[in-house]
Order: C-alpha cells, then structure tokens, then sequence
C-alpha cells in the first residue's frame, strides 16, 4: 500500500505512543544527520525555523526538509561557514490499519470498531513556538540561510516561520 498523505498524521489526540521496547516491528527514523556543517565554528547569527501550530513531522518529511536545506547552505554557503541542527527527534511511533482495496473488497472493507494497527513509521510532535531546525552562520550569509530555512519549511504538513535569534543588529 502506498504512503498515506501527510494530512493524515497531522493533528493529533491523546497521549503519544513511544515506549519502542513493547512496540514490535517499529521501523527506525528516516534522519541520517542531526547536526551538519561545522559545529565548533563561531558564528554571529543564529536563525531558527518555528512552528506556528501543535502538529506531527513525519520522519521521511524531516528528512525531505534537511535534504533541501543542506543543499543549499553546502553549496552557497560552504561546508566551514554554517551549522545546521535539526531540533526535534521522530518519537511517537504512528499505526495504520490497513484496508483491503481492490475486486470484492467492499464486502470485507467495513473494517473493526477501534482497530489498533501495525507501526508504519515515526513523527515528531511540535507546539507553537517550538524551534524545529536552527542555522548558524555569519552575516554575510544570512540571505542563503533564511532560504534554505524557507526550502524546508515547504517539506512541513504545519505554516512555519523563520525567526532571527542572535544577531539581528548584525544584519543589514
């Protein structure tokens, strides 16, 4: 069965389902780095991406959103002048029941009252204001860090915004 669409793990209720040691078959998280560039560097500017809304970040959406930034800050930027951190991890593990499709399903397809599932992957859950991924650069580069941030930020099922943390008086 193909991937279901992004709406579906949006919103969310009730408690998170995390405890991976009772979960069996969880597939691993999608993210392969969780901090890229140079981390001992010292940079002036600090930008971050932040949810506007209380949402789930699917771990194959989070790992679509590094890909992009990282992109375009390692081929703007350089590797040595920037360091991107991605801020949340994939905890809470996501089921699906799947229904059967196809010729004479509709007999069998009514499904179970409070059906539980099996694990198809993980997300992340964000509130407003929480800062997702983080850039550090220097002010010369802030313009490339602000669109790799905006690149990334059209991989997420929730509106995010780019806020300026350190160094906005640097800034021209």
């Amino acid at each position: 069965m193909p991937l279901r669409p992004a709406k579906t793990y949006r919103y969310f209720s009730g408690p998170a389902y995390t405890r991976r040691e009772f979960i069996k078959g969880a597939p691993p998280p999608r993210v392969t780095f969780y901090d890229m560039g140079n981390p001992k560097g010292d940079f002036a500017v600090e930008l971050s991406l932040v949810s506007s809304e209380q949402g789930q970040i699917r771990h194959n959406a989070l790992e679509a959103a590094r890909v992009a930034a990282n992109r375009v800050l390692e081929t703007k930027v350089g590797k040595e002048n920037y360091h991107f951190k991605i801020r949340i991890f994939p905890h809470h593990v996501l089921r699906e029941n799947p229904m059967a499709a196809g010729a004479g399903a509709d007999r069998i397809s009514d499904g179970m009252r409070r059906a539980f599932g099996k694990p198809i992957g993980s997300a992340a859950r964000v509130r407003p204001g929480q800062k997702i991924m983080t850039v550090r650069v220097n002010p010369e580069f802030v313009q490339w860090a602000k669109e790799a941030l905006r690149r990334a930020s059209m991989k997420f099922p929730m509106p995010t915004r780019v806020v300026i943390d350190k160094g906005a008086d640097l800034i021209k």
